[in-house]
């Protein structure tokens, strides 16, 4: 057994085999100084390899994010076909009144964020975690705005139960959903990470609302539609960050949405 084994790993069971002659006696050798100069010389080149992979792709990591994080003045996160869907789509102010969805960007930065109903508890928890840095944005003459899928009546109950600190907009045809492209579907909501988020919503004393979560517009779609955030503004075409939720509770990193809006 000892022998097979040593024929599976030769060189743990003995590591000088290779370098013995037929008499067992360790044979050493030495390298020349020209061959450690070639090998000085090819572990430098091998390091400077490494140094300027590591600088390309420490590039390439600049440039993904600058593509899916803030952009500047003149330049959008989203695409022209995108920004043409936004042009007819109307979201509703607590008084029922038809805003078009640019206008509340248009002469303006703002933030925006969409929920993925006005009943769930993981919005509730977004409005505070964006609410929390309200004073920055205020400082830096940024809007803060929540949309929500949904009628103006169930947009006036979440703001009177959250008191969101800042403007609340009902898209009851959810066409400013399927014009960002925000996902929909089972796959999406029932999720272990969604779960776990829900779990811990519930533990920090955040509640779901059954009542605005049975409403039939929402129990239609059967509420499974995600949300996002986009930060946009001053001009219509200008939306300069957009975050995607890829399930329930998908919060981006509070810095990242900071550094979009108020840097």
């Amino acid at each position: 057994m000892a022998a097979s084994v040593c024929g599976a790993a030769t060189l743990l069971c003995d590591p000088l085999r290779h370098g013995r002659t037929a008499d067992r006696t360790p044979v050493l050798s030495f390298p020349r100084r020209s061959e450690n100069r070639r090998s000085v010389r090819a572990g430098r080149d091998l390091q400077s390899s490494r140094e300027r992979l590591g600088l390309s792709w420490r590039r390439s990591r600049v440039a993904v994010s600058a593509v899916s994080g803030p952009a500047g003045a003149e330049s959008s996160a989203v695409g022209g076909d995108t920004v043409d869907s936004l042009d007819d789509v109307k979201v509703f102010d607590l008084s029922g009144n038809a805003v078009p969805i640019s206008d509340l960007w248009k002469d303006r930065k703002a933030v925006i964020a969409f929920a993925r109903h006005f009943g769930c508890v993981l919005c509730r928890k977004r409005a505070d975690y964006l609410a929390a840095k309200k004073d920055i944005m205020d400082a830096s003459g940024v809007a803060l705005v929540l949309i929500g899928p949904g009628k103006v009546e169930q947009a006036k109950a979440f703001s009177e139960q959250t008191k969101f600190q800042g403007e609340v907009y009902a898209d009851p045809n959810h066409s400013s959903y399927e014009a960002l492209r925000f996902v929909s579907g089972v796959t999406t909501t029932f999720t272990p990470g969604a779960g776990l988020k829900i779990i811990q919503s519930y533990m920090e004393g955040y509640r779901q609302d059954w009542k605005l979560s049975s409403e039939k517009d929402t129990v239609s779609r059967g509420g499974w539609q995600q949300g996002g955030i986009i930060v946009a503004g001053p001009g219509k075409n200008n939306i300069s960050y957009i975050h995607k939720d890829k399930e329930a509770g998908d919060d981006p990193p509070i810095q990242e949405i900071m550094r979009a809006c108020c840097s």
